[in-house]
């Protein structure tokens, strides 16, 4: 089989990755029932999360308002809104004057709200924003962070406040939170980011060229795509620069690239005369092309490397009839075989495999009644469980902290990507204007990039 006639068979699996037609908007359900299964939770039992009020100005209030949603959205807390603001005395008000005194804290009152922690954010002198944890039942400060203040439309000042908030996260529940992460997505061809809470969204490849299959390297500061019809390049975020580093030719087309964890591999699918099969590419030499499969009859693409860099999950149809399946392979391409397992009947081809960050499970879509679900696979068990269920779901990422899965859906007439928690089954919308695809989820960025 030639090049291009392989080229045309992956582009048809494009098709099914995410070339989905749309849903009449009059079709899909109230978004709230978009869980499928095998998510327990009782709701009540989280701890009660307080944004207190205090001193007035668009720089403070563009700071609590930027908080209180990374704190939601983080679906460790139940929120607590007031209708009646700032009033009795729901803020942090002067203590007595001298060296070593505290604010007041209404502790009590707080805790009769039913609140467990409680934030506020104030200013001091030098310029500086004041972001302040307290334990309400402890009645303490338990964690106080300061930055420089900037404007509140610059990424620096949102950063800052994300990162606050990941951080009281953490010392909370143990494990920090995803608001300081980005996701990049396709829309019409062109590479986008966007923050964890739907702002500050920026083009990031030309408009003049089609892109597909971003991907985060390890630090987030860079960022690996391929371009049509196969090239694929490295674009560093912060200086807006790309380096090319597999070309198209007529010989191979390459697409699906993914970091290794240390950052010093890419794998990726690529098209040749002898089929489609997975490669690895030594990045920090920037040479030496290594096939892992040999399909020769079938394919083998959209390679996921897990996070202590052993194994590598991939999609092959080698089981025939155009039925791919997840596969997983040792790194070197050894011990090849079936990863998750296939309700023979019931449901259909699997695309789009993606390891959660702390290795222990597998997101996928598969076809269920001839329509794209996303599932979730405990890697230790192979149990797998459906999370999506209305509308046409698919192509998976996980945020950092492993329990937040972004993905795309058609339930509102429209690709967007949505973004669920798989421990309440929360669903939220975090794109809303053109076609969104092929989400990637960003590690937890430490600095402005």
């Amino acid at each position: 089989m030639t090049v291009r006639a392989h080229a045309v068979r992956w582009w048809s699996w494009v098709l099914l990755l995410g070339g989905v037609p749309a849903l009449a908007a009059g079709q899909d359900p109230p978004v709230e029932q978009g869980v499928r299964i095998g998510i327990t939770y009782s709701p009540g039992v989280r701890p009660g999360m307080l944004v207190l009020g205090g001193e007035r100005s668009f720089v403070l209030d563009s700071a609590r308002a930027i908080l209180a949603r990374d704190l939601d959205y983080s679906d460790e807390f139940e929120m607590i809104t007031l209708p009646f603001g700032d009033s009795l005395g729901l803020r942090v008000g002067d203590g007595e004057s001298g060296e070593g005194t505290a604010p007041f804290v209404n502790y009590s009152l707080y805790q009769a709200l039913g609140a467990d922690f409680a934030v506020s954010v104030g200013s001091e002198p030098d310029s500086a924003i004041v972001v302040t944890l307290f334990d309400v039942r402890g009645a303490r400060v338990q964690e106080t962070i300061r930055f420089t203040t900037l404007d509140p439309g610059d990424h620096d000042f949102r950063l800052n406040i994300h990162s606050a908030a990941d951080e009281f996260v953490r010392s909370i529940t143990g494990v920090a939170g995803v608001a300081s992460t980005r996701l990049l997505f396709i829309n019409r061809g062109r590479i986008y980011r966007i923050d964890s809470d739907g702002a500050d969204v920026g083009a990031l490849s030309s408009p003049d060229i089609e892109a597909m299959s971003p991907a985060w390297s390890p630090d987030g500061r860079r960022a690996v795509y391929m371009e049509f019809p196969g090239a694929i390049y490295e674009h560093e975020i912060r200086s807006e620069t790309r380096v090319l580093l597999l070309p198209s030719d007529d010989n191979f087309q390459n697409f699906t690239p993914k970091y290794s964890p240390d950052g010093r591999w890419l794998y990726l699918g690529r098209a040749g005369a002898e089929g489609t099969d997975v490669y690895s590419y030594n990045l920090a030499e920037r040479c030496c092309v290594q096939r892992l499969t040999v399909g020769r009859l079938y394919d083998n693409l959209s390679p996921t490397i897990s996070p202590d860099g052993r194994r590598i999950a991939f999609v092959s149809d080698r089981l025939g009839n155009g039925f791919p399946q997840v596969y997983v392979m040792n790194r070197d391409g050894t011990g090849q075989e079936l990863f998750a397992p296939v309700e023979w009947g019931v449901t259909g081809a699997s695309f789009a495999p993606e390891w959660s960050p702390d290795g222990l499970n597998l997101a996928f879509h598969r076809y269920v009644d001839r329509v794209p679900q996303v599932f979730v696979m405990d890697v230790a068990s192979r149990r797998v469980r459906q999370l999506t269920s209305f509308g046409r779901n698919y192509d998976p990422t996980w945020a950092a902290d492993g329990r937040h899965v972004a993905f795309v859906s058609e339930r509102t007439g429209s690709r967007q990507i949505w973004i669920i928690d798989i421990k309440t089954g929360r669903v939220r919308q975090l794109t809303r204007r053109g076609e969104a695809r092929l989400p990637a989820w960003s590690p937890r960025i430490v600095e402005q990039n």
